[in-house]
């Protein structure tokens, strides 16, 4: 690992701690050359995971697109933006453990409508809204009616 403060390639291990959901590796680090420390994050290089939209274009997963999505849809809700946060690791760790290399966006909007079914209703009519396109009133209240 180069030294931020030198370039000095060779440095010692101080200190490891592994984050959270155990997928991020913390490191504090001593330069051996002028010894200032420094930190560093591991992270597995996993398998790029692709959407495939409606339209059949594909694009890479993006977590803060899907994040934004569903923080639009809790806006004023007493829901905190760790939980959303939360909802994007259960989400994107449910595809990777299914070794999935591809997911449509419907597949992708339904585990979303799955999660905000049981944290906040009022969020997942906004969230079902905007991704189930409803064309009429009729098609909105009988998502209505199947949340009752």
């Amino acid at each position: 690992m180069r030294c931020p403060y030198c370039g000095f390639t060779d440095s010692r291990v101080v200190d490891s701690r592994l984050n959270e959901l155990g997928d991020v590796t913390r490191r504090r680090r001593e330069c051996l050359n002028c010894g200032r420390r420094f930190t560093t994050f591991e992270k597995v290089d996993e398998i790029p995971l692709t959407v495939i939209k409606k339209n059949g274009e594909r694009e890479p997963f993006s977590r803060n697109k899907l994040l934004d999505g569903i923080l639009r849809a809790l806006v004023k809700r007493q829901v905190s933006r760790e939980r959303a946060e939360q909802i994007v690791d259960e989400i994107e760790a449910s595809l990777r453990n299914d070794f999935k290399r591809e997911v449509t966006s419907k597949e992708l909007g339904e585990m979303v409508l799955r999660q905000l079914r049981d944290i906040d209703k009022v969020a997942y009519i906004r969230f079902a809204s905007v991704y189930r396109e409803f064309k009429d009133l009729e098609e909105f209240t009988q998502e209505l009616k199947k949340l009752k």
